[in-house]
């Protein structure tokens, strides 16, 4: 008996998927801004770690924000969609 897909095993939808990008994309950026300004306040070791980020996190934003949703489950197509696969005649001559 064929069990039936839940429809919490659906995977999240691209606008939801877009969202949730897009949000990631906005802290990161956001941090990056954080580090710029603190660029002008900071000295030392500090210095340098905030403008590692400020150089680094671009990259790592776009990289983040351009990864898909792994997660949930997969789409299945019912069994009547399947496509019939051609079989030959078989001959009873023999």
């Amino acid at each position: 008996m064929n069990q039936k897909q839940s429809i919490t095993s659906l995977p999240e939808s691209p606008k939801d998927d877009q969202k949730r990008r897009m949000v990631r994309y906005g802290i990161a950026m956001s941090v990056r801004v954080a580090c710029v300004i603190a660029c002008f306040f900071v000295q030392g070791w500090w210095l340098l770690a905030c403008v590692l980020g400020a150089v680094l996190l671009p990259y790592i934003a776009v990289v983040i924000a351009n990864v898909g949703y792994k997660e949930g489950g997969v789409v299945e197509r019912p069994v009547s969609m399947l496509p019939v696969r051609y079989q030959p005649p078989v001959s009873r001559d023999e």
